[in-house]
């Protein structure tokens, strides 16, 4: 039974890749600093990502460029501008399992290297030279 405060085994299912994708970005922290329910992803200690779960789904905030982040939310049902968040730069996608793993990863990545490009130029390319430019913006080639 789904209630309003508990997820689902599905819902879990669905969380939990998405939690460990985040977690493997290079550098990435889970911090708990609004509740124990809202989990902020940061690198270098700017925020990439905000998993939560609220009126009875996972949701995932995160940073998107101004144009796609309006095509994203004409595209998907899902997508809905930024809640609490600046609605220009940000998304919120419900994770209902409407949106392809790979699409949810691609936006993740995305919001990972918007992130990224606005650190201080010694820390970003601290970064890169750590990591290497092809994973800090994902110019890998898909396996």
């Amino acid at each position: 039974m789904k209630t309003l405060n508990s997820p689902t085994h599905q819902q879990r299912v669905i969380y939990e890749p998405i939690k460990c994708y985040l977690l493997g970005k290079p550098e990435a922290l889970e911090t708990y600093p609004f509740d124990n329910k809202t989990a902020v992803f940061k690198v270098q200690d700017k925020m990439f990502a905000l998993l939560s779960f609220r009126e009875g789904e996972y949701q995932i905030n995160l940073k998107c460029d101004p144009e796609e982040a309006i095509m994203l939310r004409d595209v998907f049902d899902a997508v809905k501008p930024g809640y609490h968040m600046n609605k220009v730069h940000w998304n919120t996608v419900v994770l209902d399992g409407s949106l392809p793993q790979g699409e949810i990863q691609r936006m993740i990545d995305l919001s990972y290297s918007l992130v990224v490009k606005g650190l201080k130029k010694s820390i970003r390319q601290g970064l890169e030279a750590r990591y290497g430019s092809a994973v800090i913006y994902n110019l890998l080639e898909p396996k």
